[in-house]
């Protein structure tokens, strides 16, 4: 702690030879892999000592042309990739835990892919990986992919690639953009290998949803309502069919005014939401009771999302959402939508 205080001491006024000293020990022998964790460092004191803005901006800015993504190593991990790698991925999963080696064999069968980003100076520590699972049709529900003993298809008889899980790796790095062009080489790397395939989508977390739910919610209210209620979906299902089917079309509908008009500044609230819309991508699916995990629970209510990756579209959208956060989406989610700040409307004191 004492290092950073002195370097934000002695550089405060020259940040340009903060930067020096941060690339010559970047080529030391380990000195990227130091710069990454020294970061991480930073980041979570930094809070408490804003003085050491200016070492963090500085070693930041090193960082980005370290690990510009035209350097970064693409490869592709299966089961021949050596298993401290494969432990690496178990450990730093971010969206669908990995819980022992049988999960993990079953994410590398011939109708998975999974696809990681190495620096050349570090290669043997992933930096971002993704997994996807070839399928028939856009999936919408998560645990049929994660299954250990879902049956294996033959890729060639597969339509569609399915994104279910995308992680950075490092907390060092926090902040910079390795999601976009790993999904852009993925699709390059899978239209080669696997030419038959003509969809390209994921099956996202809506991981605010149930934050935003309860916090619509009043005590004398329908929002409360349907709050209570979304606080008893279990993977058992419903006892009360009948409520749970009406709960169902409400809670499509809050969940579709949830991803578009839940704003965080002139963005979408939802995290994955903003990613995937500035990557082009166009929401085409709301999923009900589609992650049924103690994670997908209490995050999404067990909801999830589509995004469709379509090439023809990916520019203009993701043009239109960089200029006036426009989100593509169908005309089915509008309405949903619509429905849903009419309810939330009706559910607000008087």
């Amino acid at each position: 702690m004492a290092f950073f205080g002195a370097l934000a001491d002695e550089f405060s006024t020259d940040p340009s030879a903060l930067q020096r000293l941060f690339l010559g020990l970047n080529v030391a022998p380990g000195g990227t892999a130091l710069l990454v964790h020294m970061r991480e460092h930073l980041l979570q004191s930094l809070g408490d000592h804003p003085g050491w803005a200016v070492v963090e901006a500085s070693l930041a800015h090193v960082l980005k042309a370290v690990f510009c993504c035209d350097v970064l190593q693409f490869r592709r991990i299966d089961r021949e990739t050596a298993a401290p790698i494969l432990e690496k991925l178990i450990e730093y999963e971010a969206v669908h835990a990995i819980h022992d080696w049988r999960e993990m064999r079953r994410r590398l069968e011939d109708d998975r892919r999974c696809y990681a980003f190495f620096h050349q100076a570090w290669p043997d520590e992933p930096i971002a990986f993704t997994e996807i699972a070839l399928t028939r049709g856009i999936s919408r529900k998560v645990q049929p992919i994660l299954d250990p003993d879902s049956p294996v298809l033959d890729p060639a008889s597969c339509d569609s690639a399915i994104f279910y899980s995308i992680t950075s790796c490092q907390p060092g790095l926090r902040g910079f953009s390795f999601g976009n062009p790993l999904i852009g080489r993925v699709v390059a790397e899978l239209r080669t290998e696997l030419p038959q395939l003509g969809t390209f989508a994921t099956l996202s977390p809506i991981q605010g949803f149930r934050r935003w739910l309860a916090m619509q919610a009043t005590s004398s209210d329908s929002a409360s309502r349907i709050a209570s209620l979304a606080a008893t979906v279990s993977a058992s299902g419903w006892s009360d069919e009948e409520a749970g089917a009406q709960l169902k079309d409400d809670l499509l509908a809050l969940c579709a005014l949830y991803l578009l008009r839940a704003k965080k500044g002139a963005a979408p609230a939802d995290p994955v939401t903003r990613f995937h819309l500035a990557n082009g991508a166009r929401l085409q699916q709301i999923n009900w009771l589609s992650d049924l995990s103690r994670t997908g629970m209490e995050r999404s209510a067990g909801f999830t999302a589509n995004y469709l990756y379509d090439t023809a579209e990916l520019e203009r959208n993701a043009h239109s959402y960089a200029t006036d956060h426009l989100i593509a989406t169908t005309g089915e989610i509008e309405r949903l939508s619509q429905r849903g700040a009419e309810l939330s409307d009706r559910s607000r004191p008087t």
